[in-house]
Parts: C-alpha cells; structure tokens; sequence
C-alpha cells in the first residue's frame, strides 16, 4: 500500500520506527492571489470559487458531510475534493486534527489557530508577503511545532496543507534556492501547465532581483533583519517567501523544523511539500537552527507521484542532490474500480492531491493497516452522504 520512491533504506526505516503509532494531523491553511490568474489552478471552476476552496475544504474536514456549511465544496471541472479522502480516514481513525490559519482572504468558519499571517499577493509582482510577517510566521511556527511534538511523544505529525496555486509558489520557492524544477512541478489539471506556471514564476523573480540590487540570482545583497544569514553566499530563504512565496510554506517549514528534533514529521503532499523541505533544509542551514532530516519524509498520493504530465520523483532526486535526502513515499490507492465518476476523475489526472490526502492514507496504513478496499469504502462512503 506504500512504495517509497526515493531514499529506500532510510524510508523502511521511518516507516519501521512509527507503524502502529497513532499520529495527529495538522492542516495549514493559506492563501495566495497567485491562484485567482485565469487557468492556473483547477482547485475550483473559476477565481471566484477559488477564493473560497480553502475555508470550504476546511469545514468539510472538520464537520463531515452532513453538516450544512457557510462555504460549500467549490465546484469543480472534474472530480471531487480530496477533503474527501482526508475526512474519510481522520474521521473513521477518530485521528485529532488542528487547522492553522497561516493567511487567508475569509476566517474559517470551524476552530482554528490563527497564526497572525497574511493572504499573499500574486508572486508575479516580486513582494508576495512582506519580511516582517515571514519571519513573525517562521517564529510562531516554530513554537507551535514545539507543541504539536509535546501532543504525540514517540508517534508523528501529518502536516497537510490547502493553497490554491501553491504549485505554481512552490516552483518559485524551488527556482529561487537553485534547484531546477522548471517542468517537473504537479497541478491538479489533467496536464500541467507548466508555461504558465514558468512565465508567472520568471516575471516574479526577475522583479526580486530588481528590489535586492545586481548580480545573478543567488547572489543577492541582503537587506537587514533580525534573522543574519551566516552565509550570505545564497539567498535568504525568507526573503525568498516574501518575494515569491506563501504563507504556508513557511509556516508548514518552521513547524516541521521544530518537530523533527523530538518526533517524526510525515509532510503531506506532493510538489508543494517537496518545496516546504528544500525550504526548511535552507532555513536550517542559513539560520542555523537545530533539526533531525532524518525524521522526516514527503508523503502523497499514486496520482502525484506517477504524473505523466510531471516528475515529482526526479524532482526529489534533485532537492535530495544538494544535501539532507527526504524520502519520498505515495499511497498505492486506486479509484479504477469505484462505483462513482468523482473518484474515477482522479485516475484521468484530475485533482491528484489536497488537504493532507496521501499522508493521511500513508496514515491509515501504517496505524490500522488499513488496506484499498478498506480505504475504497471509507471514501464512498463520504460521497454517498454529500449525495
């Protein structure tokens, strides 16, 4: 039910040390206007419904399916939420779940954490997030981490995430640290559209460069803050975040960082988890903040990693070139066989991943070896109740 794509012998041994742990699920919620440009994302029909995939997919997760929401599921082109299969499992594994708002347009309308971000501008434009609210969320993350690790001694964390256009940030966050994942991105389009998403990312970059002064990118001068870098030969991680990025990046990374020192941390997700690790790796080193790499692996979804319109493992085998490997790790799930066209969609490409989906699946595995046809019927069972 799991394969493990990258790092092999140090995947088998995480998956060894936390099978049959009961682990705790943490969401972090952001925004970008990133995701409002016309067919960047798919994570709801128009930008309209996009402002609100978040809060909706939130309130499904918390609530369940009979619950009347404030903000319904967004409609999609095709498929159904992953909320789905995220709810399914935490729902049916009695699983806690914290929500963390690290930015958002609309308050969630379910208890949560309110980390004192702010939604991000477009990244296009070079100042996504201002450097005080990057580092106000990279210290408030690392304190929350501190006590999600106090929660689950000896067990782990699933963080998941839900960013609309947080693929297309995740590939700036990427390019930004050097690592050349131009094409090799996901999306939860049937095709990824990857020149898009490029175009977007160099336009963002290229004013980055204009506000830090000349040199190649890599290569900055750095303006003050309270975070010094000890090396100033590459760029400031958190400059990065606010040029190009978003709030859950770093907020996801700082809390990682600190929960990687005393428990195992299982990213959920696909390219955007693999950015928040080559992040908190930057984080660590340019800071030089005290974590365990090896507690940590990525975990998603068959659909992600196996996108032909993308190269997610290449993609890990890059970031792991530069240092610190992670894993990666992808639930075996299928939907070929299931009775609904929602769930079916996601073996045509559509959709793939959100809200935590392929680490909460990895999840159920490991804690109740929970097996396809168990998982099959959980999530049916979800879209039977909305329907």
């Amino acid at each position: 039910m799991i394969r493990i794509y990258t790092e092999i012998e140090q995947g088998k041994e995480w998956i060894a040390q936390y099978r049959g742990c009961p682990p705790l699920f943490a969401c972090v919620l952001g925004f970008t206007e990133t995701g409002l440009i016309p067919g960047i994302s798919a994570a709801g029909r128009t930008s309209e419904d996009r402002k609100f995939t978040a809060v909706a997919d939130a309130e499904f997760l918390y609530y369940g399916a009979e619950h009347k929401p404030k903000y319904p599921l967004p409609p999609l082109t095709a498929g159904a939420s992953p909320v789905l299969i995220s709810r399914a499992v935490v729902e049916a594994l009695h699983i806690p779940v914290y929500f963390f708002n690290a930015g958002l347009p609309y308050p969630p309308n379910i208890p949560v954490i309110d980390l004192g971000g702010a939604a991000a501008k477009c990244l296009s434009h070079g100042n996504a997030l201002k450097l005080s609210t990057v580092e106000h969320l990279l210290e408030v993350g690392l304190l929350w981490g501190e006590r999600l690790a106090a929660k689950v001694q000896g067990s782990y964390v699933v963080l998941g995430e839900c960013v609309v256009g947080g693929t297309t940030t995740a590939l700036a966050i990427l390019l930004g640290l050097g690592i050349n994942a131009a094409g090799k991105v996901n999306s939860s389009h049937p095709v990824c559209n990857h020149n898009q998403k490029l175009a977007v990312v160099q336009a963002g970059l290229e004013k980055m460069k204009e506000r830090w002064g000349g040199g190649v990118l890599g290569r900055f001068k750095f303006t003050p803050s309270p975070y010094l870098p000890i090396s100033p030969s590459h760029v400031d991680p958190l400059q990065l975040v606010a040029a190009v990025g978003d709030p859950m990046q770093i907020s996801t990374a700082a809390m990682a960082i600190a929960l990687s020192r005393s428990c195992g941390v299982l990213l959920a997700g696909g390219t955007q988890m693999l950015a928040v690790y080559a992040l908190m790796r930057a984080i660590a080193l340019t800071y030089a903040l005290p974590w365990r790499s090896q507690q940590v692996v990525v975990g998603t979804t068959r659909w992600v990693a196996e996108d032909p319109t993308g190269s997610t493992v290449e993609l890990a085998q890059l970031i792991n070139c530069s240092g610190s490997p992670v894993p990666l790790l992808a639930t075996e799930l299928t939907f070929s066989h299931s009775r609904y066209p929602q769930l079916q969609a996601y073996e045509q490409g559509f959709v793939k991943e959100g809200m935590g989906a392929g680490g909460t699946v990895i999840a159920a595995h490991l804690y109740q070896n929970w097996q396809q046809n168990q998982l099959l019927s959980a999530i049916e069972t979800q879209i039977e109740r909305m329907l």
